[in-house]
């Protein structure tokens, strides 16, 4: 059974997160389920569910956005059982610090793996009123995706100080310009919980400045080796996901900003697609070092 990913989404009070929650809701072609403290203005005129631990609002095209009643893990239990959704995406506003909850969610929930922590951070506000409080400082270091916001309504000179400050507070996440949180789904996902196993080369509108390739083949490769392959991967690969094989059946391979896991999955070859910033110049090296690990028959 493939554990449901859960993506958390965290940020300061009107940083864009419900603009976030709105641009995955229209571009992604997966059954979501969005969990929030409240409704707030995703589900507005949507038909509402009473569960016991949660209550659900159905958004059409199997979405569903809900919002909590009893405790975390109790509502996501619920939410699986009753919804099966193929993502759960947690906007963390009010319900705890984002390494509480990533606590939660590796310890309490077997059924699920965390998919990855994205903040929205506002870069206007971040120009305006640079002194960062806790809270804030807490959802930049929690974070492996940092989504600087509303980069237009700001000068240009001003966005790389914007980075080198959060590089201070995070110096391993991946940082992503946007504006109104137009961002590539492919940077912010892995895999969901899908059964069917096309890994496509992802399409990038937005962000221009990231490039892909791809890897496909049909050996057995030595799980150590590729272990060892995926720790070692350059930093500018910010999202890796795909399918490997290995001796012993194949495996999901899940992949952002330097934190990886692997889980069973079944795929008679293996398909990877690797995403990052002028990561063209390493595809050699990579798929090379990659290749090496391919077990020689």
């Amino acid at each position: 059974m493939l554990r449901t990913p859960i993506t958390l989404i965290t940020g300061p009070l009107g940083s864009g997160k419900t603009t976030l929650l709105r641009h995955i809701l229209a571009v992604r072609p997966a059954k979501i389920a969005i969990v929030m403290n409240e409704f707030g203005e995703i589900a507005i005129d949507a038909k509402v569910i009473e569960g016991k631990n949660v209550r659900i609002a159905e958004l059409g095209g199997g979405c569903v956005c809900c919002s909590l009643l009893g405790e975390f893990e109790a509502a996501v239990n619920e939410i699986i059982e009753k919804v099966a959704p193929e993502m759960i995406i947690v906007e963390t506003t009010g319900l705890a610090e984002p390494e509480a909850l990533v606590f939660n969610i590796q310890e309490a929930l077997p059924q699920c793996r965390l998919d990855g922590v994205v903040s929205v951070i506002d870069a206007d506000m971040l120009v305006r009123f640079p002194e960062l409080g806790h809270t804030t400082r807490l959802q930049i270091e929690g974070a492996d995706i940092l989504l600087l916001n509303k980069i237009d309504l700001i000068q240009p000179t001003q966005i790389e100080p914007l980075e080198t400050k959060l590089r201070q507070i995070n110096p391993t996440a991946a940082i992503v310009r946007s504006e109104r949180c137009g961002i590539d789904l492919d940077l912010l996902f892995g895999i969901p919980q899908l059964r069917e196993k096309k890994i496509a080369r992802p399409e990038h509108r937005h962000q221009l400045e990231f490039e892909s390739f791809t890897f496909s083949s049909d050996k057995i490769f030595s799980r150590d080796c590729f272990e060892r392959f995926a720790d070692s991967l350059p930093a500018s690969v910010i999202r890796a996901k795909g399918f490997i094989r290995f001796a012993d059946g194949a495996q999901l391979f899940n992949f952002v900003a330097g934190r990886w896991e692997l889980e069973p999955f079944e795929s008679d070859r293996t398909d990877l697609v690797f995403i990052g910033k002028k990561i063209a110049a390493e595809k050699k090296s990579v798929l090379r070092e990659l290749d090496q690990c391919a077990v020689k028959q």
